[in-house]
């Protein structure tokens, strides 16, 4: 599944749902959470269920609503039912969190009489001041498929404003993403991005993408279809960037015993190498024909 451009869709508004699955993103994420008030909760997630009836798509996500409220275990049943590519879990404490998560799934698809361990899981994990003291999720669900990162929720946990009036992230809501990237590293999977939320701000979007590319995200949510342009090309490496790449990868090839290379007179070792898996990896993942 490629994970650079995730566009979020509201699940109780038809139009929109069928714009979103049009625009072109990696993945649309059909939503029962924030976009969606209590009232129209079930409503929604007849919508949502009855759209993926009638898609043969492996691009369409649904967020479900978090584990603590009334609506989780009715939105997780139907979403089961509807076999997307992967549930979006808001909201998630810790590993624990996803365990049961994990667990619910695999107990739905056999009620279901679905194949085993096809749904991923990709889970927001730093949204609440708590769940930063739970974030080691090494090894925990074969279904996890990335780690992501919510600005707005964990802003509004601390009680602060997301970003300061240069639009720069104030320094708590940095240190969740900056712990965001680092829980995914090490548990192996990429990291997502938080949408950013002023689509008429192109420069600003623009900026905000190109530095979560630098920082190592692999990807960032989008919340309307003119931002999944940009957020490609900031996550998709340029060519100067992949031909050096492609001469990493072939300098350790042609010498694979070494620790360390030479390569246009610079000292080049294993994390190099690593880096250059990686740009070669989003550069495949940026080719649309692939």
């Amino acid at each position: 599944m490629k994970l650079r451009t995730l566009l979020f869709a509201p699940g109780d508004s038809p139009r929109k749902i069928a714009k979103a699955l049009a625009a072109g993103a990696d993945g649309t994420i059909l939503d029962l959470e924030d976009s969606v008030g209590a009232a129209g909760k079930d409503a929604a997630r007849d919508l949502v269920a009855a759209t993926l009836a009638g898609l043969d798509r492996d691009d369409v996500l649904i967020r479900i609503n978090a584990r603590t409220t009334p609506w989780h275990l009715a939105d997780l049943a139907a979403a089961v039912k509807a076999r997307p590519a992967a549930i979006v879990l808001p909201k998630c404490a810790g590993p624990a969190d996803l365990s049961i998560l994990d667990h619910q799934i695999s107990a739905l698809e056999v009620a279901y009489g679905l194949p085993q361990g096809r749904i991923a899981i990709l889970p927001l994990v730093t949204e609440t001041a708590a769940s930063i003291h739970g974030l080691d999720y090494r090894g925990v669900s074969s279904r996890l498929v990335a780690l992501a990162f919510g600005a707005e929720d964990i802003a509004g946990d601390l009680g602060v404003a997301p970003r300061n009036g240069a639009g720069l992230y104030s320094a708590p809501v940095m240190q969740a993403r900056a712990m965001t990237l680092l829980a995914a590293t090490a548990a192996g999977v990429p990291a997502i991005d938080t949408p950013f939320t002023d689509p008429r701000d192109a420069a600003g979007l623009d900026r905000e993408a190109r530095a979560a590319a630098e920082d190592g995200f692999s990807g960032k949510f989008c919340i309307h279809p003119d931002q999944i342009d940009p957020v490609r090309r900031a996550f998709t490496p340029g060519p100067e960037r992949i031909a050096w790449a492609r001469a990493v990868r072939d300098a350790f090839a042609a010498s694979p015993d070494a620790g360390v290379l030479t390569l246009d007179g610079r000292m080049i070792e294993a994390m190099h190498l690593r880096l250059a898996h990686k740009i070669l990896a989003q550069a495949d993942a940026g080719d649309d024909s692939a």
